[in-house]
């Protein structure tokens, strides 16, 4: 398989598309921010989607790699399938192809620092090594409880306020605050995926905190997160952070009920369907977010 010439569609099976709004819905709450104050600038909000997005897809990779190499991906795998796994594409070229999208997130990171100089280095850093950590290296982060946490500070916190310092220079107090439920529902889509392999993975010493704390914690740690998500434009808007239009991200409510129930009451393959459910709420709740932040 590794000489033989792998089909698009098998690329972009590797590349989890349905998990990518994990990279493009802090990017785009980071930017209505901006705007909101008047300091859009186009061109460094565009290569800080390229370079999340590149991050994601370098990060989806090395997982498919690693879980493999590692163990945690076989026969019994209930999730989406994986293409190391199937054997659709050689290990070593799911390897290189992760490391080829770290690669143009450094290209991309070049300008970015040209932009907001140092600042942007420690960020680009830390997210890369961390991307590529999470499922590797001689301390992988979903082995070890920290999945979560990672997910929560980069593809949260240091993703949106990433996005608005290229672009202002300078991060308000109110940024960290709107980042938090951009972060809580991205950490929802690891809980779902965890709370699925819990099985598989405690065969194989994947600690994740479904293993660790066990299904009942997993579920009530979802909830949490999507619950705490739905709370923040209320505290945003009496903080008097916000105005009443931030209250449009509760449109997306309805598409957190099915992905909730489905958590609550299903196991195994079965959260499949919460799993791009969470990934869909994520999206829209992201778009109203961000439509709140711009209309005045």
């Amino acid at each position: 398989m590794s000489a033989a010439r792998v089909p698009l569609k098998v690329w972009i099976q590797a590349t989890r598309p349905k998990t990518l709004t994990a990279g493009l819905v802090p990017v785009m709450v980071g930017t209505a921010l901006a705007a909101r104050n008047g300091i859009f600038r186009p061109l460094p909000a565009l290569a800080a989607l390229v370079g999340a997005m590149l991050i994601q897809v370098g990060t989806n990779l090395t997982n498919d790699y690693f879980d493999f190499k590692k163990g945690a991906d076989t026969a019994e795998r209930v999730g989406p399938q994986r293409v190391t796994q199937a054997g659709l594409v050689a290990p070593s070229r799911v390897l290189g192809a992760a490391l080829l999208s770290f690669a143009l997130a450094v290209l991309v990171g070049v300008y970015l620092v040209w932009v907001g100089g140092w600042p942007v280095v420690a960020i680009g850093v830390s997210s890369l090594l961390s991307g590529y950590a999470y499922t590797g290296g001689p301390f992988p982060l979903g082995y070890n409880g920290l999945g979560d946490l990672f997910v929560m500070i980069f593809f949260g916190f240091v993703a949106v306020c990433g996005t608005y310092y290229v672009q202002a220079l300078t991060v308000p107090a109110v940024v960290p605050w709107a980042a938090f439920p951009v972060g809580a529902i991205g950490t929802a889509l690891i809980v779902v995926n965890n709370l699925r392999d819990a099985d598989t993975d405690a065969r194989v010493g994947k600690r994740t905190l479904a293993v660790r704390f066990g299904k009942r914690f997993a579920r009530a740690e979802y909830a949490a997160l999507v619950l705490s998500a739905f709370a923040m434009p209320a505290l945003l808007f009496f903080r008097r952070e916000a105005g009443p239009w931030l209250f449009l991200s509760l449109l997306a409510l309805p598409f957190a009920l099915g992905p909730l129930k489905t958590v609550f009451t299903q196991e195994g393959a079965a959260l499949n369907g919460a799993l791009h459910g969470t990934a869909r709420l994520q999206l829209v709740f992201g778009v109203l977010f961000s439509l709140g932040w711009v209309l005045r």
